[in-house]
């Protein structure tokens, strides 16, 4: 096999609706009193009661659960009293995620209550990621542009990497800044002190030496005269450069650890250096080389080489380094061909990330095909018609972490580059996110998961690109079973007479692709004997899947519930109904509220 070379990187000049149709609504009573409360917009299954200090309620569980139980009658919902807080308020469960008409119906009844000195939605905080203040982050599409961007930010309000050390698979770490806190001791694997250029082979020196060449045809047939592209730095500021510093750029994990481990020199790398980095990375052992006190979860090759078939040697490794745990994400390449022919692309058990650009379309030089597993950006600084090396529109690549240094290292400084090579790092990132969210995840969970929750290219994709465009805010919010999607419903009331047949719809607008296979469709009705409905999600092709069906001993009060359907054969746009029939005579109802999300 010819030996391994870094995936080309561009260089570049610094610049950088819910409409409901409203089905013969039926008045309902007004509450008693109207809250001035504002209600929040998260979904809310608790409220906190606070009783005057002479009210039994106040010091009786028994006292409370027996209000709660009462007002729960009056008011249409399951209600009950779930604990005593330290303050000694009472904490009641609603009985399920309540709209906000329940949920102001509930506090209505409790502060009509001349025992009930305060009630209050018992709501949730997260914590608050702001905007970042670093300097150039503005130039930074690829982490927040609706277009073409991986829709970042709202992912940190739940993971920032913490706890995550990634391993850069690459050129070494040329000296920087806004990296240097979040460097770990790394390894240089180059056994060749020539192609090192340090004069000792392998080391615990991960320091990038340059991969320069001087003169055309030093590498090899074809290859071509270049400075030092100082990659392995440019890599790792994507992934987790320092944020909040007030300087410099911002990165994915920006709390996770950098491992900078050296396998590219003078005309590349060895496949056998690189698997043995590998296994190093990721805990294993080598023979002559210290044990990694740093372990990675994470490892990105933004490498590569032609090859019809993946080597044993790269094989086993990888093989080794995801059964330790670790998640090894891989650069699709950069010959506009199909994917299968370049390795560690078509390695088994890897991520294989093509790129896109800031339109949403595959980049021009980026390779494709069934192999792909997921796209990311990856940018272009120049269109495909332009000279090669020239560069068009800077501000289109990816800005990160660099050096300003021709052969060896001198200032550090910040340049866009393009490449499935900065694409890659953008799904390490993502899976330093995931791991830190959620440990208990496998490198198969966190592929699983990003493949998943990936949307499709805004633009167009010849050949493959996998299942999209990474998206790290949905996929984070996946893994840690945060409430995420879009939300549509319809609150308009709908009557449900004896022996009827009725629906209420909504309007899905401005969605991509299909429905979700795990279609969220919650219900609220109200109907004194609800084991006579029988209920519906009509989709909007006419299809019908069955969410409740009769029941002649079902006598209990109303349908308080969320049923999950695959819906992934259907299109999302278009009308959904809900449709109920009552099968039974003698009691009746109407459909208060329900809603679908994705």
């Amino acid at each position: 096999m010819a030996a391994s070379a870094t995936i080309a990187a561009v260089a570049a000049t610094s610049s950088v609706a819910l409409a409901a149709t409203p089905q013969n609504p039926s008045p309902k009573p007004a509450p008693a009193s109207q809250s001035m409360t504002t209600l929040p917009t998260a979904p809310v299954d608790k409220v906190i009661v606070t009783y005057k200090s002479k009210a039994a309620e106040a010091s009786s569980n028994k006292a409370a659960a027996g209000d709660a139980t009462a007002k729960g009658a009056e008011t249409g919902e399951s209600l009950s009293f779930e604990r005593r807080l330290a303050g000694g308020a009472a904490l009641v469960d609603l009985g399920g995620d309540a709209s906000k008409k329940d949920l102001t119906e509930v506090m209505d009844a409790f502060r009509a209550d001349a025992s009930v000195a305060s009630v209050e939605p018992d709501i949730r905080a997260y914590a608050m990621a702001v905007t970042p203040n670093d300097t150039e982050y503005t130039k930074q599409w690829d982490l927040f542009e609706a277009t073409g961007g991986m829709n970042v930010p709202g992912a940190w309000d739940k993971s920032t990497g913490s706890g995550v050390t990634v391993a850069v698979i690459d050129t070494g770490y040329a000296a920087h800044t806004d990296l240097a806190a979040g460097v770990v001791s790394g390894y240089d694997f180059i056994s060749s002190s020539a192609d090192a250029r340090d004069g000792n082979g392998r080391d615990s020196d991960a320091k990038d030496e340059g991969d320069w060449n001087a003169t055309d045809g030093e590498c090899g047939v074809g290859s071509k005269a270049g400075n030092s592209s100082w990659h392995g730095t440019h890599v790792a500021g994507t992934i987790a450069a320092t944020t909040h510093n007030s300087k410099g750029v911002a990165g994915i994990a920006y709390n996770a650890k950098i491992q900078p481990v050296r396998v590219l020199g003078k005309c590349g790398g060895s496949s056998a250096d690189i698997a043995d980095a590998i296994t190093w990375a990721s805990g294993g052992t080598v023979p002559g080389v210290p044990a990694n006190p740093n372990p990675a979860k994470v490892i990105n090759m933004s490498l590569g080489g032609a090859s019809s078939t993946c080597p044993s040697v790269y094989q086993n490794a990888i093989n080794g380094a995801v059964s330790r745990g670790t998640t090894v994400v891989v650069a699709a390449g950069n010959s506009n061909a199909n994917a299968s022919g370049f390795t560690p692309a078509n390695c088994a058990s890897v991520i294989n990330v093509a790129s896109t650009s800031r339109e949403g379309n595959r980049s021009f030089y980026s390779n494709f095909g069934s192999i792909v597993d997921v796209a990311a950006p990856g940018g272009e600084t120049r269109r495909a018609t332009d000279t090669p090396g020239t560069v068009t529109t800077p501000e289109n690549g990816i800005l990160s972490t660099l050096n300003s240094g021709a052969t060896t290292q001198s200032a550090e400084n910040y340049k866009p580059y393009q490449g499935t090579s900065m694409a890659a790092p953008h799904i390490a990132g993502l899976a330093a996110l995931l791991e830190s969210a959620k440990p208990a995840l496998t490198p198969a969970d966190i592929e699983s998961a990003i493949k998943t929750n990936a949307r499709p290219l805004p633009g167009t994709c010849t050949g493959g690109c996998g299942t999209g465009i990474a998206d790290a805010t949905k996929t984070v919010n996946a893994v840690t079973g945060t409430p995420g999607g879009t939300t549509f419903s319809n609150a308009t009331n709908v009557t449900i007479a004896d022996l009827s047949t009725v629906t209420s719809s909504i309007a899905v607008t401005g969605r991509t692709g299909n429905a979700p296979a795990a279609l969220k469709v919650d219900v609220d009705i109200k109907h004194t004997w609800r084991g006579d409905l029988v209920i519906d999600l009509i989709a909007p092709d006419g299809t019908v899947r069955n969410l409740k069906t009769s029941s002649g001993s079902d006598s209990a009060d109303n349908v308080l519930a969320t049923y999950t359907v695959d819906a992934s054969s259907e299109v999302a746009n278009g009308t959904w109904k809900l449709q109920v029939r009552d099968v039974a005579s003698g009691d009746t109802g109407y459909i208060d509220n329900w809603s679908l999300t994705f």
